[in-house]
């Protein structure tokens, strides 16, 4: 046995790992904020876009008796104050006086025609706008005012007041009446309850909302004639039921947004000539019925509060937007990668059937470095000299203080030689191994992993073409029991391995996992052995070798089986550290992408991959969830299920496949629906933390893997956990 001293470059590498690291707290407060800025949002324009309907004024629901509602109110007229403490009182419009009245706007394509019309023939009217319609539409509220027509509010989104709470009737007035002071700089005392009719049609409900805007000083405006343009029924029909049937006064119902309102542009220009002809005037309401002007400028706090409104609902609208747009990128991209993968796995099946030239026969050298191994080591080293394959094995003991080095020993193990260094980090030890490696052909395997007696010799056979530099082998979990061991084992297969059958069709394999990865020694010394300044030295040697034009590609028959982190705490540090280094390499090789040949591939077939699909879709990926929760409270809850469900069916397809290519039973499979709601979040917050320290510049610390000693020999039969 022989203690290797310390070298040069293990020194730095002990001396990098000391560093302290700082706890990363700014960016999950920056991601909290975040989080509730865009849930904040969401609810809004959830709210204001899908909370309540914008169905016609004149659909009402039946909201039950009258009982309550005053006969001078049930036969008065359709202006009513309802002041606290004081008997009702009603207007109604003098002989021969039309107060021409529009709803739920404002709306970009039929107001302004609307507005046009009234002006050709000198018409001034009252708009009831909706509030979220004026925040979407402030300059037409403005042209609305400027014009000389009078405004009022008619909730903030149209919302069913009588099938509402107090509070809720109070926040629909408060807003609507701050997006008018915040557009317009005015407020108005006009009130149009929607669905509302005329005053033989108040129920109980209704009465009680028009108590309470009385009493919060508001008009409620009724309706004595409607044109029924709500129905949409033709321009005839509109004009004959917009026209009197004597000379009483009348406030006459129309729409100028709610949905097509083409038929009600064309009956308005038809109409105001002939009943102007007739003899009718057209007055704004509070003109017909005699009231002083109820608009009236708006105060400076109260403006900025509207303008506040406006710019909020602006925003979020925004976001909304935004992430419909990324939800739609995000699953079309998710859509081609699954067909690519699949389409990719298939191709790869068949061009492996056919082998990859003359047996390779010659010895192999197997590295094992170990740090406080113990728990495992005995395994991993008994299944490597259990393999069908010429065998020696160099554990090199990375300062172990649990007796890793000494168990190895005592085994008395022939082939076996062991190494001793004080600690200097994974890589160190590696590089120790190749110094000592007898092979040419070098087999790195991590200490907590176990061979299949053929691992060896299906790992090394790939090398018969000159051209191969590494192999990547395949790696399975044997701690499968339990939800968090069935993720992982599902990750591992249908993610891993799947993604490794594209790399090596589209020859960029990025990464020979270190749990099973086989080299020329040659090439790994031509390349100055493996390097230190990342923590994925497994994906830093891979990418450095396929600059160097070296071939890496996979042997999925090559299995090992290897420990999995068995809690939560483990897995984020794992793949915290995977992740972080992964971005480490991506960003030290970037200049793959100038590069041709074989580094050019890797540039800008792998680099790029990594980017957008380990990267860039995890981040956007929480879009999908976001909106799914989104949808389920304020859109069509059976269709985002459907579409969940779609989601989850092609899942399951890629993992059924993906199972029976690597020979594995489909029962862990059930488990995959719960996946998405506990292990990709973790996974999401794995890749913001990576990207987060990797912007920020700070330094992350090796994360060693609690081992378990789950670990068996004899190894496994294909598609069996050891010791099973």
């Amino acid at each position: 046995m022989t203690t290797a001293t310390r070298s040069r470059k293990g020194s730095r590498r002990g001396r990098r790992a000391a560093v302290r690291q700082a706890p990363l707290r700014t960016h999950w407060l920056l991601l909290t904020t975040l989080v509730l800025t865009l849930a904040a949002a969401l609810l809004l324009q959830g709210y204001t876009r899908h909370m309540y309907g914008h169905a016609a004024d004149g659909a009402a629901p039946d909201r039950g008796g009258s009982a309550t509602v005053p006969e001078q109110v049930r036969t008065g007229g359709p202006v009513i104050a309802a002041d606290d403490g004081a008997e009702p009182r009603t207007a109604r419009p003098a002989a021969g006086t039309i107060a021409l009245t529009f709803d739920d706007g404002p709306d970009p394509r039929w107001t302004p025609q609307i507005l046009d019309v009234l002006r050709r023939h000198g018409v001034h009217a009252t708009f009831f706008t909706v509030g979220t319609q004026v925040a979407a539409e402030p300059e037409l509220a403005r042209r609305i005012v400027a014009e000389g027509h009078q405004i009022g509010v008619h909730t903030f989104t149209h919302a069913d007041l009588s099938a509402a709470a107090p509070w809720r009737r109070n926040l629909e007035l408060r807003e609507a009446q701050l997006a008018l002071a915040g557009a317009t700089g005015r407020t108005s005392t006009l009130f149009r309850p929607p669905y509302s009719a005329g005053n033989d049609a108040l129920t109980d409900a209704g009465w009680d909302v028009v108590g309470q805007a009385g009493r919060e000083g508001y008009l409620t405006v009724l309706t004595s004639q409607d044109s029924e343009d709500w129905r949409r029924p033709g321009t005839d029909a509109i004009v004959a039921a917009a026209t009197p049937k004597g000379r009483d006064g009348q406030i006459l119902l129309m729409h100028d947004a709610g949905g097509d309102r083409s038929q009600t542009v064309a009956a308005l220009d038809r109409l105001l000539p002939r009943l102007q002809a007739e003899g009718f005037r057209f007055e704004t309401v509070s003109t017909a019925v005699g009231l002083a002007d109820p608009v009236r400028p708006a105060g400076t706090a109260e403006h900025w509060q509207g303008l506040a409104l406006i710019a909020v609902l602006g925003a979020s609208s925004w976001v909304l937007d935004l992430l419909d747009w990324l939800l739609w990128a995000a699953g079309a991209i998710g859509v081609l990668r699954a067909v690519a993968l699949l389409a990719a796995a298939r191709r790869h099946k068949r061009l492996r059937a056919h082998g990859w030239g003359p047996p390779v026969t010659e010895p192999v050298s197997v590295i094992v470095p170990a740090y406080n191994e113990s728990a495992g080591i005995e395994a991993a080293v008994r299944s490597l000299l259990a393999s069908d394959h010429p065998v020696e094995v160099i554990v090199v003991d990375d300062g172990s203080t649990d007796g890793t080095a000494d168990l190895v020993e005592s085994l008395n193990l022939p082939y076996v030689r062991v190494f001793r260094q004080p600690n200097s980090g994974k890589p160190a030890a590696l590089n120790l191994g190749l110094r000592y490696a007898r092979a040419e052909l070098v087999v790195m395997v991590d200490g907590d992993t176990v061979f299949e007696p053929d691992a060896v010799r299906m790992l090394v056979q790939p090398f018969a073409d000159r051209r191969v530099g590494a192999v990547s082998g395949n790696a399975k979990v044997v701690n499968r029991g339990g939800l968090l061991g069935r993720w992982q084992h599902i990750e591992y297969v249908v993610g891993f391995n799947l993604d490794r059958r594209l790399f090596d069709l589209a020859e960029c394999m990025p990464t020979v996992p270190g749990a099973v990865g086989a080299f020329r020694r040659s090439a790994l010394l031509r390349i100055g052995g493996v390097a230190e300044e990342t923590l994925a030295e497994d994906t830093d040697l891979t990418m450095a070798l396929c600059r160097a034009g070296w071939r890496v590609v996979y042997e999925e028959r090559a299995k090992a089986w290897t420990e999995a982190p068995a809690s939560l705490g483990a897995l984020w540090r794992q793949r915290y550290r995977w992740c972080y280094g992964t971005l480490q390499a991506m960003w030290k090789h970037r200049g793959a992408l100038r590069q041709r040949g074989q580094a050019g591939k890797l540039g800008r077939r792998g680099l790029l991959y990594l980017l957008m699909f380990q990267v860039l879709l995890p981040l956007l990926a929480p879009v999908v969830d976001v909106f799914t929760l989104y949808g389920l409270v304020f859109l069509d809850p059976v269709r985002i299920i459907g579409l969940w469900l779609a989601f989850m069916l092609v899942q399951m397809a890629m993992g059924a496949y993906a199972f029976r290519l690597d020979g594995e039973k489909l029962g862990p499979l059930w488990t995959l629906p719960l996946q998405q709601f506990v292990y990709r979040q973790l996974m999401y917050l794995v890749v913001i933390q990576s990207v987060y320290t990797a912007l920020a510049g700070s330094r992350l610390r090796w994360q060693r893997m609690q081992r378990y000693g789950s670990l068996s020999v004899p190894p496994p039969a294909a598609g069996s956990a050891p010791g099973r």
